[in-house]
C-alpha cells in the first residue's frame, strides 16, 4: 500500500483526486494540504510515499520551489505534478527540480493513473500531450542551468527558505512564527540572515527577488 499526500489550494480538486485514488487498491490518501509550506511540513512528518501536487497554490511558496526542497531532503518521496500550466518552462523546471511525473489538469483521469503506475516503479511519466525534445531532456538533466539563478536561494538554510515567501508576501513576524511554530525572535533572525545572504537592502528588494525568481505565487 502506498501512502499518498494531495496538495492543491482548491478543496474540491483535492476531493476529486482523493476519490479517484481511493478506488485504486494499491494507494491510500493519508492527508491533504493547500500550500507549499504545509506540504513540506507534512512530508517532513514521514509516512508519505507519493505526493500529488499543484504548482500554483497562492499565496505562498511556488510549487517549483516546494518540489525542489522536498526532493532534496526526501528523495524517496515520488512527486507527481498535476498542474494547469502547460508551458514547457514549467514542465522542464518541475522535472529538473525532482518531479518524477508531470500531468495536465485538463487531461483525463487515465493520465494520473498512468503516472501512479509508473512512479511506483520509479519510472518517470509525462502527460501524453507533452512532447519532450532532446533540448528539453538535456535541460531537465542538467546539473546547472536552471539552478544557476537560484544559487543565492539554495544557499539559505531550510528554515530561511520557508520564511522568505511569507516575508515577501507581507506576513507579520507573529503570523510567520505561528505558521512555522517558531518564535518571533527566531523569525527576525532569519529575516536578517536572508537579506544579508542575498545582498538585499529593503523589503521591496526582497519582493522583487522573490517574484523574479518565481519563489512565490501571488
Amino acid at each position: 500500500m502506498y501512502n499518498v499526500l494531495i496538495a492543491d489550494d482548491h478543496a474540491f480538486i483535492r476531493s476529486g483526486i482523493a476519490s479517484l485514488i481511493e478506488k485504486q487498491p494499491q494507494f491510500k490518501v493519508v492527508d491533504q494540504t493547500s500550500n507549499g509550506t504545509d506540504t513540506y511540513l507534512r512530508v517532513e512528518q514521514g509516512d508519505i510515499d507519493i505526493l500529488i501536487m499543484d504548482l500554483s497554490m497562492p499565496p505562498g511558496e511556488s510549487g517549483l520551489i516546494t518540489t525542489q526542497r522536498i526532493h532534496h531532503k526526501f528523495p524517496k518521496v515520488k512527486i507527481i505534478i498535476l498542474s494547469m500550466h502547460e508551458e514547457q518552462e514549467y514542465i522542464n523546471n518541475a522535472m529538473h527540480n525532482g518531479a518524477l511525473s508531470y500531468i495536465f489538469k485538463s487531461s483525463p483521469d487515465s493520465e494520473l493513473l498512468n503516472a501512479l503506475k509508473h512512479v511506483v516503479l520509479n519510472q518517470s511519466y509525462v502527460d501524453s500531450n507533452i512532447i519532450l525534445t532532446k533540448s528539453d531532456i538535456n535541460e531537465i538533466n542538467s546539473a546547472a542551468g536552471i539552478d544557476d539563478n537560484l544559487k543565492g536561494f539554495n544557499d539559505l538554510s531550510k528554515r530561511e527558505q520557508e520564511v522568505l515567501p511569507f516575508v515577501a508576501l507581507g506576513y507579520s513576524n507573529k503570523e510567520i512564527a505561528a505558521k512555522l511554530y517558531i518564535s518571533t525572535k527566531t523569525v527576525e533572525a532569519h529575516k536578517a540572515h536572508i537579506v544579508q545572504k542575498l545582498g538585499l537592502h529593503s523589503h521591496a528588494d526582497l519582493v522583487r527577488y522573490a517574484i523574479h525568481h518565481h519563489l512565490i505565487d501571488i
